[in-house]
């Protein structure tokens, strides 16, 4: 799968906030603040999986139906079940 610019930079802001929740923690911020952030990371995390998930189903579907090679449910069973294990 090819990766696309946007769902780079997703990753490249989560890397920033995890920078930054580390420099919080070095100096000391209050833990209620810390989990704040590390509560919008998670969700940013389970985001950008999202995204790669269907942008895989799309892609993949799109090929199966190109080459008849294998069927669009058992794709769509397989990114359900890869999207639950991410959870």
């Amino acid at each position: 799968m090819e990766y696309d610019k946007q769902v780079k930079n997703r990753v490249k802001r989560i890397e920033g906030q995890l920078r930054g929740i580390l420099k919080m923690m070095e100096d000391n911020k209050d833990c209620r603040d810390v989990v704040t952030q590390l509560s919008a990371t998670r969700s940013a995390i389970d985001r950008t999986i999202g995204v790669i998930v269907s942008s895989n189903l799309v892609e993949c579907v799109r090929e199966a139906n190109e080459s008849g090679e294998k069927n669009p449910e058992e794709l769509v069973k397989e990114a359900v079940n890869l999207f639950v294990k991410s959870r």
